[in-house]
């Protein structure tokens, strides 16, 4: 009887860690980083849109976070899917759930699919404009971006496209409409997402050139061009940051910071455009990466604090 419960028990634990890994991998499949961050940027967005205290608004926020994250996360698990084999030629993805062969293809196809439908339909339940936008948003980062990879350096500015558009589906989620203030917020997630995946793609431009992406990063050896359009990119995020002010969506009062922010992040971007040539440990790369990720946050929380409604 005690070897029976022994046994039992120890069948339950290996139940249960197996349950939690395929978990784990599944979460990993919806490529949470860029998905929080959808999350995130849909979220602000939305807040944003209020233009009188309305409590009624507010519920449509628990609807939006969920509809976002299974769209964004559906869209990354199809693309891990559409690209398991260039996964696993590379070390930076060869341990995802698909090519390290944790879970098979066919269930990261139906995971995908299933959860991008799910929030769809979630999504759906706020307004039909804010489920089409979702669809364009899942239709051109797998359909359009993911096979663009392989084809054009393009495909980088193609993709900024599906990843700037949750700016309007947190927009629309409130205000049922789109405005010149939705495309402010549009274009500062588009024009900041060049220098942040130039960065990322400087790094791993040896990954990618071996997995067969045809990345700007990939084919300029130099970085001369890379380095060019991460500060051409940057110029223009400068301008456009402080474009929430001129359309009325804040106060002047967040003029100073986003110029801060947007001229701090340029200057990352110098630094890596002066030493492109001579720096081999990618240290400039990596700290321009890490200067991205503070200015989205800086930038959102200005303009939720110098709101003007």
């Amino acid at each position: 009887m005690m070897n029976e419960q022994t046994t039992a028990a120890e069948s339950n634990r290996v139940t249960e860690r197996q349950l939690s890994g395929i978990m784990r991998d599944l979460w990993l499949l919806m490529k949470p980083e860029l998905t929080l961050l959808s999350v995130f940027t849909s979220l602000c967005s939305a807040y944003l849109a209020i233009h009188a205290s309305n409590e009624t608004q507010l519920l449509v926020f628990p609807l939006l976070a969920l509809g976002t994250l299974f769209v964004g996360g559906g869209s990354g698990a199809l693309n891990q899917y559409f690209e398991r084999e260039e996964d696993a030629l590379m070390k930076r993805t060869e341990k995802r759930p698909v090519p390290d062969q944790r879970l098979a293809p066919v269930e990261a196809l139906i995971f995908g699919a299933t959860i991008s439908v799910a929030g769809i339909a979630i999504l759906f339940l706020i307004n039909w404009l804010t489920a089409l936008l979702s669809v364009l948003t899942l239709v051109t980062y797998v359909f359009l971006y993911t096979p663009l990879k392989k084809i054009s350096t393009l495909s980088t500015i193609i993709g900024a496209i599906p990843g700037a558009l949750p700016t309007l589906i947190g927009w629309v989620a409130v205000s049922n409409s789109l405005s010149f203030q939705a495309f402010s917020l549009f274009a500062i997630l588009f024009y900041w997402q060049m220098p942040h995946f130039y960065s990322i793609g400087w790094l791993y431009r040896t990954d990618y050139t071996k997995a067969g992406f045809r990345l700007l990063t990939s084919l300029d050896t130099k970085g001369t061009k890379v380095s060019t359009h991460i500060i051409v990119n940057q110029i223009i995020l400068v301008a456009i940051g402080i474009s929430p002010a001129l359309v009325g969506l804040v106060t002047w009062d967040y003029v100073p910071i986003a110029l801060l922010v947007g001229l701090g992040f340029l200057f990352f971007g110098l630094r890596f455009m002066h030493s492109v040539g001579q720096d081999t440990s990618g240290a400039r790369a990596r700290t321009l990466f890490f200067a991205s990720l503070f200015y989205l946050p800086i930038i959102f929380s200005a303009m939720i604090i110098f709101k003007t409604q």
